[in-house]
This record gives C-alpha cells, structure tokens and sequence, in this order.
C-alpha cells in the first residue's frame, strides 16, 4: 500500500491522486489557515486556479495540494498563510 506522511502521520493514498485528495480521502479537510483571521483552508477548486491548498511537499514549500501527484513516501506539512 502506498503511503504519504502528513504532519508525522502515515495516510494511504491509491496510485494516481493528489496529495489534496489523500488528505481528504483521511478525512482531513484542513490543512493552513489564512494571512488575516486565520480561518482554516484545504481543499477548494480542486483544479489548481486558487490557493487554498498549499502544501509544502519534501522541503519544497508553497505546492498546490491539488496539483502535485501523491508519491510514495513523501513528506507533507500544511501551516500557516504561507505554506
């Protein structure tokens, strides 16, 4: 079974999705807050025209989670504002 790891916790994921998608597949539907208020964000369009989703995938920060395909192993943090 392939595998993500978000924010120290292992999430199954199937060949093909997004990291938006295996986050929401798990349940989670949160994942930054905004700049001014700090309101919850996750997953909106799903097409990679807002910002909403930003992850950082292995190091590399500010990744729409929508876009970037789920790998194997990879490492995903959400965060804050800038994400």
């Amino acid at each position: 079974m392939s595998q993500i790891v978000f924010e120290g916790r292992p999430l199954p994921f199937e060949p093909g999705q997004s990291v938006g998608a295996a986050l929401t597949a798990a349940g989670i539907r949160s994942w930054r807050t905004t700049r001014f208020g700090g309101r919850p964000r996750g997953l909106y369009c799903g097409i990679g025209v807002c910002f909403d989703c930003l992850v950082t995938v292995n190091g590399q920060p500010s990744l729409r989670a929508c876009m970037v395909e789920a790998r194997d192993g990879d490492v995903v943090e959400g965060g804050g504002p800038d994400a």
